[in-house]
């Protein structure tokens, strides 16, 4: 089942590239980017509180598809574009095996403790 659902992420991220090729966004500059939402994580410095607010914002697919839905309606590919990052990213994530965080700590996930063996 693990693999199976790592497919599908490695699916979305797949996706996300085909469509930023289809707005005008080359798959260079897709990669140039796909590690920005990381910067999310700044927020760890103030506590881990914080730090799970700030970096489950950038990597939640739902805000994703939100982003992307409102430049896709609204004709900005910019936006667009940064809809596709956030999702393509989260999908990265999920298919390496991280999650959205809990605030108690960093490697505490919706998907299990990094690093655990049995996590998905």
């Amino acid at each position: 089942m693990k693999n199976l659902i790592r497919l599908e992420d490695a699916a979305k991220l797949g996706a996300a590239v085909y469509f930023s090729a289809e707005v005008g966004f080359g798959p260079l500059t897709f990669l140039l980017f796909l590690l920005v939402p990381d910067i999310s994580m700044i927020g760890y410095l103030i506590n881990t509180k914080v730090g799970a607010y700030l970096y489950n914002i950038a990597h939640h697919q739902g805000i994703a598809l939100v982003v992307l839905l409102i430049g896709y309606s609204t004709n900005q590919p910019e936006t667009t574009f940064a809809g596709l990052i956030l999702f393509g990213h989260g999908a990265m994530d999920r298919m390496f095996g991280y999650g959205l965080k809990y605030t108690d700590d960093f490697k505490h996930t919706h998907l299990g403790w990094i690093g655990k063996r049995d996590n998905r």
